[in-house]
């Protein structure tokens, strides 16, 4: 596969859409449309920015998960805490923020953050770090008009339940499923 040309098509508020010309491994052209929330400067800049955080946060033996309205599929799903990262901000600073934006908590200890991940190789250069951390504090909502937000903790076995009945992006699916097995 080889990429012999990239050109932006739309550049909305918070997504950029560019047409990738590829030539296939049979030498056949071939047109791939991709979203970026970051203006990409040439075809050796994508994917190279984090864009944001997914966070796993544990109060004691609980887990926090999000139950939330989600406009790209129109319904509540469970999710993680996530966020952007903001001009200048680090992505310890982005990650008490966005914990204290959706939740009203703050973070108590940062156990780890992995290497920077692809969110959707699909159809996006979407890169984000996923951060483990332990929580304290009370629940409050700081969020925007235009989010719709539940934030519990719950148990191994009340996650088990979740799991078998509910719908979740798949990062907190899988961040769910491994807290349950653990």
């Amino acid at each position: 596969m080889e990429l012999l040309s990239m050109e932006k098509v739309k550049d909305g508020r918070y997504l950029k859409n560019y047409e990738l010309t590829y030539r296939n491994k049979a030498g056949r052209e071939k047109k791939y449309e991709i979203v970026s929330r970051n203006e990409i400067a040439g075809p050796d800049k994508i994917g190279e920015k984090v864009s944001g955080v997914s966070i796993v946060a544990y109060y004691g033996d609980k887990m926090l998960l999000l139950r939330e309205f989600r406009m790209g599929v129109n319904r509540l799903i469970y999710n993680l805490c996530a966020g952007m990262l903001e001009e200048g901000e680090s992505l310890e600073e982005c990650i008490q923020r966005e914990l204290y934006e959706e939740t009203g908590l703050h973070v108590k200890r940062i156990r780890s953050i992995l290497p920077p991940s692809f969110a959707a190789v699909a159809f996006s250069d979407v890169k984000t770090q996923i951060a483990f951390v332990d929580v304290d504090g009370g629940f409050e909502d700081h969020t925007s008009e235009n989010e719709q937000i539940d934030a519990k903790f719950y148990t191994k076995e009340e996650v088990r339940e979740l799991l078998e009945t509910e719908e979740f992006s798949s990062r907190a699916q899988i961040a769910a499923y491994f807290f349950m097995v653990g």
